[in-house]
């Protein structure tokens, strides 16, 4: 697959992401359902889009559904649909994604989050073809490729009781690994470049470069966020840049790298035991709150489940350390 035969959004060159563009055209080739997997941010769904329109059924229909920022009681609602009736508030028929999705792809993100029950509803589904709408009495039949995505070990759910084995096996005919971008070497160099340019584009302003510090610093990070985390970053640099390139130097760190001096040198805190302990335990609270909203890509009440916390004390502690969950959302990684 070359560069100009890519489907948009699959930026890189690094072996890693050679690899994963040679697997998704093996896989683009076959209409069997897939299991994705990667961690967040890393772009799954950038990589189920390009199966799609490198498949025969690329002139239908791609329907994405987060099944982790749907509640329990929606989801198949959501995936089914509903007769007039069905429940209090079903005052009209509601095609369900599978009915939109036919003749093309549904993909499922988050598909570990599904409940026990849509989890035997979907399975019957995959078995068949087959559904009924919520209130419904007759089958409906449909024409759906699934393709499912977790940033979690759907294995390990399944060895813990969470997950169903046979709708594992019925997800897994086929299996695409999207790398984390820590392990994609210089392709964050080309992404970086590529956030920049759409950024510039967006608010109207010139281009900028990347200073060389920047550089060395972006190749360094760990970006558990991945790429979701190196576009946000890269976005808010660029608006907040002075000067002809954007400049973050590997020995700076925190909201004044651009003016401050080393902290890594200096004592972590004061020297007083209780106040020492208050300020880490600040730091961590902090640090944490802030993986959770990257991982859980904003969403309060899946980021409270990763947590094991209640989703009013979770948001407590949100606002405690003014951490707004809606700078974490976006609808798509790259």
């Amino acid at each position: 697959m070359t560069r100009s035969t890519r489907p948009a959004g699959l930026i890189g060159e690094s072996e890693a992401f050679r690899d994963m563009l040679a697997a998704i055209g093996k896989i683009a080739l076959y209409d069997a359902t897939v299991l994705i997997g990667g961690e967040t941010g890393s772009g799954k769904e950038v990589a189920a889009r390009a199966i799609h329109y490198l498949g025969r059924r690329n002139d239908k229909p791609f329907i994405p559904v987060n099944c982790g920022a749907l509640p329990d009681t929606l989801i198949e609602n959501e995936l089914f649909g509903h007769c007039r009736g069905a429940y209090t508030d079903a005052r009209e028929n509601q095609t369900g994604l599978i009915a939109q999705a036919e003749g093309g792809t549904l993909f499922l993100d988050e598909v570990d989050a599904l409940s026990p029950r849509a989890q035997v509803s979907l399975l019957r589904f995959l078995e068949d073809g087959k559904y009924r709408a919520l209130g419904g009495s007759r089958m409906e039949s449909a024409d759906v490729r699934i393709l499912a995505a977790s940033n979690v070990d759907i294995e390990e759910e399944v060895n813990r009781g969470r997950f169903r084995a046979d709708l594992h096996y019925r997800l897994n005919v086929m299996e695409l690994a999207v790398p984390p971008l820590r392990a994609r070497g210089d392709d964050i160099i080309l992404l970086a470049r590529h956030f920049i340019r759409e950024a510039a584009l967006r608010y109207g302003q010139s281009c900028l470069d990347l200073h060389p510090d920047t550089v060395t610093w972006l190749i360094g990070q760990p970006w558990l966020g991945n790429i979701r985390e190196l576009q946000n970053r890269i976005q808010r640099e660029f608006l907040m840049s002075e000067g002809p390139s954007i400049l973050i130097r590997p020995t700076h760190s925190g909201p004044d790298r651009r003016r401050g001096t080393d902290r890594r040198g200096t004592p972590p805190g004061p020297l007083n035991f209780n106040e020492a302990r208050q300020t880490m335990l600040q730091r961590f609270e902090r640090n944490h709150l802030t993986r959770l909203m990257q991982e859980s890509n904003g969403n309060v009440t899946r980021a409270a489940r990763l947590a094991g916390k209640e989703r009013r004390s979770l948001g407590k502690l949100l606002k405690k350390h003014s951490i707004d969950p809606r700078l974490f959302r976006t609808t798509a990684a790259h």
